[in-house]
């Protein structure tokens, strides 16, 4: 069992930063793997970040390359999502999730409730 719970959410200016995080039960969190998905209204769930249990290898949607950077923090039972150079299209809600290596909503078995991101023109 695992669970997650986002914060960091909010109201920024396009070009602004933000910072998630994502607090995670502790006793099996070195066990999986951490991801980022985000929805805006009216679309589909969307892959933004991902790291291995280890920390070892990190991947990013082409849309947040190189503005984004994810990162977690065994110690501590977190992951993170730094969010730079924000575009109003990064605007949606955004979830931590835990489970297996992929991209896709499927292969992760736990999610956090999520937190809102609004990035004004």
């Amino acid at each position: 069992q695992v669970q997650l719970v986002e914060s960091g959410g909010g109201l920024v200016q396009a070009g602004g930063s933000l910072r998630l995080s994502c607090a995670a039960s502790p006793r099996t969190f070195t066990d999986y793997h951490m991801g980022w998905f985000r929805q805006a209204p009216g679309k589909e769930r969307e892959f933004v970040a991902r790291i291995s249990a280890s920390a070892s290898t990190t991947d990013y949607a082409d849309s947040v390359k190189g503005r984004f950077t994810i990162s977690r923090d065994n110690a501590k039972n977190t992951v993170y999502l730094q969010m730079n150079s924000l575009k109003p299209d990064d605007t949606a809600v955004y979830y931590c999730a835990a489970g297996g290596w992929g991209t896709t909503e499927k292969v992760f078995r736990y999610w956090g409730q999520g937190t809102q991101v609004t990035v004004s023109s």
